[in-house]
């Protein structure tokens, strides 16, 4: 997209800009928060994956793979640089009308192309990662549930039960220190919508399974469980902690 490039020094001034306009204070600081968190190159990007396209097979196929990524998060990328202009834009108008009504879709594509970026670090080759006995993410799941497999059984469950399109997150709560299983509809982010950091998500957008499990969501969501990788949940759990 070839303006772009040109994003993140407007962004940078609108955050600063907002403080002083005549804007109410939530819409402001909502922009502003959009804005300063453009990368520093403007835009956002479709990031690679750390494994070839057809690594997951037989859970996942290289034709799903291929589509999901180069797709349907690539669309939500093009989407969320759209946005990001346009919410510039407004806010050096001072539209608040305009800035207020690109909420939706910044929320929409922001947390389609964030879930789906922590979507492919948790998955890898079938047998290649394993919750380590006796490890932190080990004892934080039996403290939380009982075991690995209550907490496969109880996130499955509630993962194939969301309605419509969704995803199934296992997150820590930094109050309590607990792992707690949710889910979200349609792309809203796990974290800026109910505190929980994110450590695992389940992504049942049809558009994840279709191909390989036409709508037997179950069949997929039992089956997803082999290829996630584990390495990167227990990191993620460190950084959390």
């Amino acid at each position: 997209m070839s303006t772009t490039s040109k994003l993140i020094n407007p962004a940078l001034r609108a955050a600063a800009n907002l403080r002083s306009s005549s804007m109410p204070e939530k819409v402001s600081k909502t922009a502003a928060a959009y804005l300063s968190a453009a990368p520093s190159g403007g835009a956002h990007s479709l990031p690679d994956l750390p494994y070839d396209y057809n690594a997951l097979e037989p859970v996942i196929s290289a034709e799903t793979m291929t589509l999901h990524h180069t797709k349907h998060h690539n669309t939500y990328v093009t989407n969320l640089n759209a946005a990001l202009e346009k919410l510039d834009a407004a806010v050096s108008a001072g539209d608040v009308s305009s800035v207020i009504g690109l909420e939706g879709a910044m929320k929409f594509n922001g947390g389609g192309h964030l879930n789906h970026t922590l979507f492919w670090e948790n998955l890898a080759a079938k047998g290649s990662s394993s919750i380590k006995a006796g490890g932190t993410l080990e004892a934080a799941i039996t403290e939380s549930f009982g075991g690995v497999e209550e907490m496969k059984k109880e996130m499955s469950a509630t993962t194939i039960a969301v309605q419509g399109s969704g995803w199934g997150w296992l997150g820590l709560n930094p109050k309590t220190g607990r792992l707690e299983i949710a889910t979200r509809a349609n792309q809203d982010p796990l974290q800026a919508t109910t505190g929980l950091v994110p450590l695992l998500g389940i992504d049942v957008w049809e558009h994840a399974y279709y191909v390989d499990y036409r709508n037997v969501r179950p069949d997929y969501v039992n089956s997803v469980w082999d290829v996630v990788n584990w390495d990167v949940v227990e990191q993620r759990l460190a950084a959390a902690k």
